[in-house]
């Protein structure tokens, strides 16, 4: 019982600790640089957030895909986010 109690503590602290963490939280500034540097990122955002607000006003369900579709692509523009915190975080060292 010990043993897997371990185990699962371990697992806990290395799934934790592979999560990328900022140092500090860049700021919008800096955000809206790395968008101006990374021009195709914040373009697919904004495409990604045309595409969310057309499912959600549809009257249609796209085969019963629509709901699937509109939480991956808020999915997206979250990890896409991060990945320019990420670098804003990285390029004002």
């Amino acid at each position: 019982m010990f043993k897997s109690c371990v185990c699962a503590l371990a697992l806990v602290f290395f799934a934790m600790s592979a999560q990328p963490v900022l140092s500090q939280e860049p700021t919008k500034k800096e955000i809206k640089a790395e968008k101006v540097l990374h021009p195709r990122i914040a373009k697919a955002i904004n495409e990604l957030k045309d595409a969310i607000e057309y499912m959600q006003k549809a009257p249609h369900d796209f085969g019963g895909h629509k709901a699937e579709a509109i939480a991956a692509s808020e999915e997206a523009i979250k990890q896409l986010k991060l990945a320019l915190a990420y670098r804003a975080e990285k390029d004002t060292k």
